[in-house]
């Protein structure tokens, strides 16, 4: 069983994400989509509410796995046998720092990490920037999937 996971905070999932994560499911058996947790920071929607949207919108994959995870990507990857963890690269910026996190994680366990360039469609996509961009009124409606459209909406209204 071919196994990987896409690790992120997904505050709100976009269609960045879901392109990475429908391409992963692709190569793969089983893709994990691992939500992370981070104390310091205060997310939009709760790790609950992540991981729900996350589900909706992958529901038709069908190889999809959905959970949170808090600490080490690698210990994630261990506790579940998962060889390789599938980014998406944005950027050349991004290339940098995720070149060194693949080191260090290939390092402690093993593990690999495969680097799957961005749809150009969405390669200025973030969710910071998202947010942002809806909190002053803009419309990012073409940038999610529609029922994480309206959740933000609905959020954001309510600010």
């Amino acid at each position: 069983m071919r196994r990987a996971v896409c690790p992120g905070s997904f505050d709100p999932i976009t269609n960045g994400h879901l392109d990475i994560i429908a391409r992963a499911s692709r190569l793969y058996d089983v893709v994990h989509v691992a939500v992370m947790i981070n104390q310091s920071k205060k997310g939009l929607f709760s790790v609950e509410e992540r991981i729900e949207l996350i589900r909706e919108v992958t529901a038709d994959f069908g190889n999809v796995e959905v959970e949170s995870f808090h600490g080490l990507l690698v210990d994630f990857c261990k506790q579940r046998d998962i060889p390789a963890i599938v980014k998406g690269l944005r950027a050349v910026s991004d290339f940098d720092y995720e070149l060194q996190m693949a080191q260090m994680n290939n390092g402690l366990s093993g593990v690999e990490t495969l680097f799957v360039p961005t749809n150009p469609t969405y390669s200025f996509l973030s969710s910071s920037l998202v947010k942002e961009v809806a909190a002053w009124g803009g419309d990012v409606a073409h940038l999610l999937p529609p029922v994480v459209h309206e959740a933000l909406a609905e959020r954001i209204g309510k600010k």
